[in-house]
């Protein structure tokens, strides 16, 4: 499957960057599964432990593999995005996704060695300001998502972007399954961007409790607050309820904080996104990119099916 993205993909199908999930084994696992992996840069706590990870996922990736993602907050206040740039431009991940700011910062440094700016975007006015600062692709953050969610449902995201940006689209939010990657690629998206599927597998960093809860949960087991970390997000409830937050009545938004303030309440409160349910027990990212295709496949022969029988 080729785009003029990123060549030779098994799936249109990225494993998003998950904030304390995503490491150096789950990046290198899913590009040598087929499907780029990404990682979010605050999951390292100094530059020097940065620069070992995009050091090793180098080493580890061979010609073959699919390309790495790198994702990059570039709110004002982050005080590391220099530094973090200047690894960029030594490592030159092929896609850079920014988050929580103006991707602005970032274009000089990746358009430099020909990668590609992904912004980040929750809603039509981020994702018209990204357009305007030149970036390539747009990872659209629908209803559903874990994490920081949106509130659009993909196929209208899709649809008004499609009006201004003729880019890639990459959009996420509850999509776990071949079948929903088909659904948003013929709603005109590029790319999936798949969070939660790939949270319960061997290779992600989360607790051993993180992954059996996601196992276990379905989509009604969240509540999306913005009681945590001051923007709302889709958190699992018996996450919640442990950390003594009453799932049903969470409580007013908290402070926002971009700093290492929040990964406190991230790493006892777990987020999900409406994928819960997909994952039955661990499993290797390699197996799950192999469902995926055949579910993909599946969906592909059954479109087919209904358009010849129309």
């Amino acid at each position: 499957m080729h785009h003029e993205g990123l060549k030779g993909l098994r799936l249109p199908v990225f494993c998003a960057p998950m904030f304390l999930v995503s490491g150096p084994d789950l990046v290198v696992a899913a590009c040598k599964a087929g499907v780029p992996g990404a990682f979010p840069s605050t999951n390292t706590r100094s530059i020097e432990e940065l620069d070992q990870w995009m050091d090793e996922i180098v080493d580890r990736l061979s010609p073959g593999d699919a390309p790495w993602i790198m994702n990059l907050i570039t709110h004002s206040t982050y005080t590391r995005l220099e530094e973090e740039l200047r690894l960029v431009a030594a490592y030159k991940p092929a896609v850079v996704i920014t988050a929580l700011g103006s991707p602005k910062p970032v274009m000089d440094t990746v358009k430099s060695y020909g990668g590609l700016v992904f912004a980040d975007v929750v809603n039509l006015k981020l994702a018209r300001k990204a357009v305007e600062a030149g970036v390539d692709g747009l990872a659209c953050i629908s209803a559903g998502a874990g994490g920081h969610t949106g509130h659009l449902s993909p196929f209208a995201f899709i649809s008004a972007i499609r009006e201004f940006f003729d880019g890639f689209i990459a959009v996420g939010g509850g999509v776990s399954d071949g079948a929903g990657v088909a659904g948003a690629i013929a709603a005109g998206a590029d790319y999936v961007y798949m969070g939660t599927r790939f949270l319960p597998t061997f290779e992600s960093m989360a607790q051993d409790e993180y992954k059996d809860m996601v196992i276990a949960a379905g989509a009604d087991d969240l509540v999306v607050s913005s009681a945590v970390t001051g923007t709302p997000a889709s958190w699992l409830k018996p996450s919640l309820a442990a950390a003594g937050i009453d799932p049903d009545n969470p409580g007013d938004a908290a402070a926002r904080d971009y700093s290492g303030g929040a990964a406190k309440r991230w790493r006892d409160i777990w987020a999900a996104g409406q994928g819960v349910g997909r994952s039955r027990s661990r499993e290797a990212v390699a197996d799950v990119v192999e469902a995926l295709e055949r579910e993909f496949m599946a969906a592909v022969e059954r479109f087919d099916r209904i358009i010849a029988q129309c």
